[in-house]
């Protein structure tokens, strides 16, 4: 009990998955999910333009188109998700559009991408925020940036176990304050030269016109597109709404069309308007200093409160807020890096382990994955955001890529052919626009690291393609008795006239169900044969687990109560058939071992001699793997009774 009070002193106190206040309480609206799925892609303006702007060097006159391009690209792109929204409203973004519109093989890309990308999410954001906050420090404070970076990996782990709305609560000040100054900022830095602002485009022209003589025109553009490819990192977090849809309030198509808009908006805004502050203030990179903030320094230089030049703290709160952004940023990889890995594990490409649920209704074993991997990455890397940044956009772009070319296939197998050209337009040409970027970006940064993406995305890949192998082979062994099993239980299953009554004083033998039929009807059977008239009582037990599929969707949930019961009902009324006395415990919840135990509490008071039996799929090549793809439930709950003076059997199922 002193265990369980601490758990709920940490992480909060449970919730109920069939609470009518439940989904309220965890489901995002519109404002709460701009903050904690927006804050990857906006964050991205602090590192992104800089990247591009730096690429053209001393043909900055390139800046206004590259300005214009970005701009439109985000809501391009942010276009074409819009149409994943409608036709996912479920979630699963990038994963379940390539899976479902290029086959499984694609999804299995894709997820592997995005789970990746949103590792290094969460390790970059995280990474640039402790960076920035420690230039502004002694050089002596360096020492501690590599545990300063692990620590908040760990605050971040922890605060999204006790629940999603819980941590962009309490990251909310600092989204909204780096929107605030930064909005201020490049505004005043606009408007300051704002007389210049009509002759900017056709100067932008006519130096264009002079140099392309100069150059050529060739090699102008594909420095524009190497500039524009470069920073990539800007686009970066715009599939984080379709990834995480089962988080929206309802409705949830229109809470997640209004989230991307706004997060579109907001990006499209600080990169447009911190690419044309740079153009417009000839902002010039400082080693040791971000070009923002070069570029604030000089359009705050002449700010005065009560006679008190206020530049340097304008400046200085600017960046706080940019590095607390990137904190937030991290968030959304342990959002959306969770949500990825319980879609694919609902398909079997992942262990069944990223589906379950904690008492607090999140992704668990997720979000504690992502944080490790997190580590990890910081460990190999560093830290150094340099490396960092050449691993991270190649993964996003490849999904964009999958995702947006799912999206061309549908439109083109089913809309109408007058209305071919409105519906494919958007995606096709966001899927040209991607599909550059990703190829620029991997042949620019390939000996540079991009290597090294690519080589752990395809560890992933080989992984997802070895479980899904021995999931099936599983299922393929077990749904021969699965049959067995249905035609014993409807040719013999029929409730009798009169059963036989329960009695409590005799011997009582209680089956532990689990997901598949065949465990009941192999225990029963193992059991008349080895403890032939030993039970007068056959109980069957079954704990509904309640995962990311049944949390997300109602109909789902009720029909695993549904079926729960009836397959018990079914156990029932065939033992009773046979002249034997039977019943069913059931419950549900999120933590199977919990809610079997409180069973087991209860049969044991009400039945005075009980024995328990359980099953464990096994085979010839048990292993560390195979532990982790199934689950230990029948070990720990034999460690559970036998602590508690109660005997549980574990009858072995071979597959």
């Amino acid at each position: 009990m002193r265990l369980q009070a601490i758990k709920r002193f940490l992480l909060g106190n449970p919730l109920d998955p069939f609470a009518k206040n439940t989904r309220s309480h965890l489901a995002l609206i519109t404002f709460f999910a701009w903050i904690g799925l927006g804050a990857d892609g906006i964050s991205s303006a602090a590192y992104g333009p800089e990247q591009a702007f730096a690429a053209l060097g001393t043909h900055t006159q390139l800046a206004v188109f590259l300005a214009f391009a970005t701009g439109i690209t985000v809501f391009l792109i942010s276009a074409a998700y819009l149409q994943v929204i409608e036709l996912f409203p479920q979630g699963g973004g990038g994963y379940k559009v390539a899976s479902k519109l290029l086959g499984p093989h694609a999804g299995l890309v894709a997820g592997s991408a995005l789970i990746i990308d949103y590792v290094l999410t969460i390790a970059i954001s995280i990474a640039s925020a402790v960076d920035s906050l420690l230039s502004a420090l002694p050089s002596e404070f360096q020492l501690y940036n590599l545990p300063a970076k692990y620590l908040l990996v760990i605050l971040l782990t922890y605060l999204n176990l006790r629940g999603i709305k819980e941590s962009i609560k309490i990251l909310m000040p600092i989204f909204l304050g780096f929107i605030i100054i930064h909005v201020v900022i490049i505004v005043a830095g606009i408007l300051a030269h704002a007389s210049e602002l009509g002759s900017v485009i056709p100067d932008a022209i006519y130096e264009t016109k002079f140099t392309a003589k100069e150059l050529g025109w060739f090699p102008l553009l594909a420095l524009f597109f190497k500039a524009f490819s470069l920073g990539g990192g800007t686009y970066t977090g715009l599939e984080a709404v379709s990834n995480s849809m089962q988080n929206m309030a309802e409705p949830r198509v229109k809470t997640g069309k209004s989230t991307m808009i706004c997060i579109a908006g907001s990006l499209a805004f600080m990169a447009t308007g911190i690419i044309l502050i740079y153009l417009l203030w000839d902002v010039i990179g400082i080693p040791g200093e971000t070009m923002n903030a070069t570029a604030f320094a000089k359009i705050t230089a002449d700010w005065t409160l009560g006679g008190m030049n206020i530049s340097r703290y304008v400046v200085a709160t600017a960046m706080l807020f940019t590095a607390g952004l990137l904190f937030v940023a991290a968030n959304t990889g342990f959002i959306a890096g969770p949500a990825v890995l319980a879609n694919m594990a609902a398909d079997r490409w992942m262990p069944h382990l990223f589906t379950a649920l904690s008492s607090r209704l999140v992704t668990k074993n997720g979000i504690i994955l992502m944080g490790v991997a997190a580590i990890v990455a910081l460990f190999i890397t560093r830290g150094k955001v340099h490396v960092l940044v050449v691993l991270y956009s190649i993964n996003v772009f490849l999904t964009f890529t999958l995702s947006l070319a799912g999206l061309c296939r549908h439109h083109w197998q089913t809309s109408k052919r007058f209305k071919l050209v409105t519906s494919l337009t958007v995606p096709l040409l966001a899927l040209i626009v991607c599909a550059t970027v990703l190829v620029v970006t991997i042949l620019e940064k390939f000996m540079s690291g991009a290597w090294v993406t690519v080589l752990v995305t395809g560890l992933v890949i080989f992984a997802g393609q070895a479980t899904r192998a021995h999931y099936l082979k599983v299922f393929k062994s077990i749904r021969r008795r699965e049959r067995e099993v249905q035609v014993m239980l409807q040719d013999s299953g029929k409730k009798a006239e009169k059963a036989p009554c329960l009695d409590p004083s005799k011997p009582t033998a209680v089956f532990m169900i689990g997901e598949m039929d065949a465990t009941g009807m192999s225990m029963y059977l193992w059991v008349q044969k080895n403890f032939t008239d030993i039970f007068s009582n056959f109980l069957f037990v079954s704990v509904g687990e309640i995962d990311t599929e049944e949390l997300g969707d109602l109909d789902k949930l009720t029909r695993l109560r549904h079926d729960n019961k009836r397959t018990l009902k079914q156990y029932v009324n065939f033992c009773q058939s046979q002249g034997i006395a039977s019943g069913f415990y059931h419950s549900y919840g999120t933590d199977v071992v919990d809610k079997m135990s409180e069973l087991t509490d209860t049969i044991s008071r009400e039945y005075r001699d009980v024995i328990f039996f359980s099953t464990k799929l096994i085979s010839d090549n048990d292993n560390f793997m195979t532990q982790i793809l199934h689950n230990e439930t029948a070990y720990i709950m034999q460690r559970r009774l036998h602590n508690r003076g109660r005997t549980l059997i574990i009858i072995p199922m071979k597959f």
